[in-house]
């Protein structure tokens, strides 16, 4: 699946990656809804083994979205022995000041803000 606007690009690879680029401020979670199948199904198609969000070049998310990732965290944390991992990006501050909160949610999450 593929979404790309003016704002943003949002994709999933094949190794399990969801990728979200640009500026996404979307009106709410109604807005956020493809981003949310998007990943529950490449969490479905790793077998609920593994799953990878890269945000290493989403300039802007809005509180809608950052509220959606942290409902994500909660959820795989509650299915248990998943490895996800989120990479981010030091040039952008608000992933240096949100992404650490994601690993409170879920201990187990592999950070990576480089």
């Amino acid at each position: 699946m593929e979404v790309i606007t003016e704002d943003y690009k949002v994709w999933d690879s094949d190794n399990y990656t969801v990728h979200l680029e640009g500026t996404l401020r979307l009106g709410g979670s109604k807005e956020y809804t493809f981003i949310t199948n998007l990943l529950h199904e490449v969490l479905e198609k790793s077998d609920n083994t593994e799953i990878t969000i890269d945000l290493s070049a989403l300039h802007f998310l809005n509180s809608s979205g950052i509220n959606i990732l942290s409902k994500f965290a909660i959820f795989v944390r509650k299915k248990g022995a998943i490895q996800f991992t989120v990479k981010g990006s030091t040039n952008i501050p608000w992933q240096n000041k949100s992404l650490p909160n994601l690993k409170k949610l879920y201990p187990a999450l592999i950070l990576q803000i480089e």
